[in-house]
């Protein structure tokens, strides 16, 4: 249920800074930072901050226009708070439901009594929800940059990128100081080569994202399609495989199936925690296919209780991709 709460002028902008407010009661509990985390990169994300027990920002950009969003849960009340600013509110606001995992059904989803480790993770996080932002190239941006590479060498090319080309939150001048809206698919396609590779892009990912932002409009229509037939169409534009559809389905579409194949770690994790053995993606789909229809949510569930199989290996070392 939502409430509309109005629209204030927020105290400490130096100007007028217009805000509106909604209060979203779910009728359970919802833990706003395991279902949001997903959308950050990393500690140093512009678009997302937050702190343990603190009110979650997040910097988006809408159909509308740029947004600032404050989500906030008030626990005893059995409610979530939410406020924006910015041309893109409203639309952020209608779409908080959603965002918290409103449109995810667990229905069906029942682990199996001999994958132990599954059981348990669902008995920690049985109120666990998928979240679905409807923002469909804003989800693609970050997956591109992360494909075969660190997590930490993707973050910085984020926030390299997201400070020099996209545009400065609105709302609350001391809140808000610091916070950028991701560029919108013009601005990305008007990069300069150099400054992706000096940000640690290559030239497959950075023409990946320009595929993607020819056609951004487009994408934004798949939030409504079938699930499979969504990552049908993302895989359509070159550059975007398996791996990176399913990175976006997870976070703009919600997709509870949207497994992470091709993924480095992933298989190798999901297969260990239920059998014990260390599996490729074909074995790994094997054990999984009973859970077909939720076997993101199996994925999910496990890295949310820190379940991972043991690792002996040294780190792997940062590239560059900048020219010798």
């Amino acid at each position: 249920m939502l409430v509309t709460a109005g629209s204030a002028t927020h105290p400490t902008s130096p100007g007028p800074a217009r805000s509106s407010a909604r209060t979203y009661r779910p009728g359970h509990p919802v833990n706003i930072h395991q279902i949001l985390s997903g959308f950050r990169r990393g500690g140093s994300d512009p678009c997302y901050r937050t702190q343990a027990g603190a009110p979650i920002w997040r910097a988006t950009r809408t159909p509308d226009g740029p947004a600032l969003l404050r989500v906030n849960a008030r626990a005893s009340l059995g409610e979530v708070e939410a406020t924006a600013w910015g041309p893109g509110a409203a639309w952020v606001l209608d779409g908080i439901p959603e965002l918290l995992g409103a449109a995810d059904d667990p229905a069906g989803f029942v682990p199996k009594p001999e994958h132990t480790k599954l059981v348990q993770a669902w008995r920690s996080h049985p109120n666990y929800r998928l979240p679905r932002s409807r923002t469909v190239f804003e989800a693609l941006v970050p997956a591109v940059l992360e494909q075969k590479v660190t997590g930490l060498e993707a973050r910085r090319s984020w926030r390299a990128l997201v400070l020099k080309y996209g545009e400065p939150a609105p709302g609350p001048a001391q809140e808000a100081t610091g916070m950028f809206v991701p560029p919108d698919a013009a601005t990305w396609r008007q990069i300069p080569s150099w400054v992706w590779l000096k940000a640690g892009v290559d030239e497959s990912r950075r023409r990946a994202v320009l595929n993607g932002a020819q056609v951004a409009g487009r994408l934004e229509q798949t939030v409504d399609l079938p699930h499979d037939e969504a990552a049908r169409k993302l895989r359509t534009i070159p550059g975007i495989g398996v791996w990176t559809a399913a990175e976006v389905r997870q976070r703009s579409h919600g997709d509870p199936d949207a497994f992470s194949w091709a993924d480095y770690h992933v298989s190798r994790n999901v297969s260990w925690a239920l059998t014990g053995t260390v599996m490729d993606d074909e074995g790994c789909a094997e054990v999984i296919e009973c859970y077909r229809g939720h076997r993101y949510r199996v994925q999910k569930l496990l890295e949310l209780d820190a379940v991972a199989r043991p690792r002996r290996a040294p780190r792997m070392t940062l590239p560059t991709h900048l020219p010798r």
